[in-house]
């Protein structure tokens, strides 16, 4: 095998992988929404996420405000700074203006 081949061979199973982890964190972030505050909210998973759009959310997330969003779309329910980034990719993947449903 060539170097350029097996260059490319590596090119490819990395960028495969990469994808594979940029979903497992919207996924994650939906059994955790169904765990932790599908009860709390009151509304599935969808129409939390459809609360706003992708920029919006961007723009909640980046300004440190998602557990206060959290908090006021599901009446002052909580959940651990360390899960906010699953939670974040979840509403960002099922945004009001993406197409995307989930299955919860």
């Amino acid at each position: 095998m060539t170097q350029f081949t097996k260059l490319a061979v590596s090119t490819l199973l990395g960028m495969a992988i990469m994808t594979t982890f940029a979903s497992a964190d919207a996924a994650k972030g939906q059994k955790l929404y169904q765990k932790k505050l599908k009860a709390p909210c009151g509304m599935t998973g969808g129409d939390f996420a459809a609360k706003h759009s992708q920029d919006e959310w961007k723009e909640i997330n980046d300004g440190g405000k998602m557990a206060d969003e959290i908090s006021a779309i599901c009446g002052g329910a909580t959940i651990k700074d360390k899960l906010l980034p699953f939670i974040y990719e979840f509403a960002d993947e099922f945004a009001n203006d993406s197409g995307n449903v989930p299955s919860c």
